[in-house]
């Protein structure tokens, strides 16, 4: 009876609707821009309070800062996850809430923490990236995700059967699966959020050397608590009670007096 009750809540869910006069977005060249936005749950408190900024084309900002501040709230506005309480969101000068959701979330790859994977093959959870890609393609994600060697040592490679949520498989392989995902997909925007926190230090290096290849000419946004991740972003973003109580790069952050981000830095990396 529980089950069936969760399974009519889903049917219950109404479904997203565009709006009449919405529109395609075509040759997405990835610019995003937060103008005055704030946010907040129903019946809640702001999470996000009068938000503003813009990432050009290509570059990378990062958002730090103490947990809860509103990093990630940033980031599922931005494939419309949510509707916005004030202010606009654009992509490319275009109001997300005049673009047909699908063809906004066809331009945006999300790699998170907690990586999704259904049950069923490592072929199938590739391709739901792009399901009409070739096999030729969907190999050559998996090697720039370095899994390619990792799968084709199984008995059944591609066709291997990783469990409910990918319950066969390790936390760095796992998280290898949704990157080669998103190297398959080929979005023109990138957002990463956490998307190394919680493994090893070894599989974490691995696993960086893929992401930095992928953050290759795509607008990106980093969600992370590990600064050393960050340090080379084209800008960073201290996020802290719902406001960016800071802003630049490294270098300019940390000359900064008293400044959160130095703070935040000095601690990490103190006795190193």
């Amino acid at each position: 009876m529980t089950g069936f009750a969760r399974f009519l809540e889903i049917l219950d869910v109404p479904p997203e609707v565009d709006d009449p006069e919405a529109v395609d977005l075509d040759t997405v060249r990835g610019e995003i821009r937060f103008d005055h936005v704030s946010f907040r749950y129903e019946g809640n408190s702001d999470v996000l309070n009068d938000v503003s900024f813009t990432v050009a084309r290509g570059q990378k900002l990062a958002l730090v800062g103490p947990s809860g501040g509103g990093k990630t709230t940033i980031c599922h506005l931005i494939p419309a996850f949510y509707e916005l309480t004030e202010g606009t969101i654009s992509i490319d000068g275009i109001d997300i809430r005049k673009l047909k959701k699908a063809s906004l979330r066809d331009a945006v790859g999300i790699v998170q923490q907690d990586v999704f994977l259904f049950g069923g093959t490592i072929r199938d959870n590739i391709l739901y990236g792009r399901p009409g890609a070739t096999e030729a393609e969907m190999i050559e994600a998996a090697k720039r995700a370095r899994i390619h060697d990792f799968v084709t040592s199984l008995e059944h490679g591609y066709d291997s059967e990783i469990g409910e949520r990918g319950v066969k498989l390790s936390g760095g392989q796992k998280q290898r699966i949704s990157i080669a995902r998103v190297f398959l997909k080929n979005p023109a925007i990138l957002i990463l959020d956490e998307a190394t926190s919680a493994l090893d230090t070894t599989t974490e290096i691995l696993i960086q050397d893929a992401l930095d290849e992928l953050c290759e000419g795509r607008t990106t946004i980093v969600v992370a608590h590990r600064l050393s991740t960050v340090k080379t972003a084209d800008e960073i973003a201290v996020v802290s009670g719902g406001n960016i109580i800071e802003r630049g790069t490294h270098e300019e952050l940390m000359e900064l007096e008293n400044g959160i981000y130095k703070e935040l830095y000095t601690l990490q990396f103190r006795g190193n």
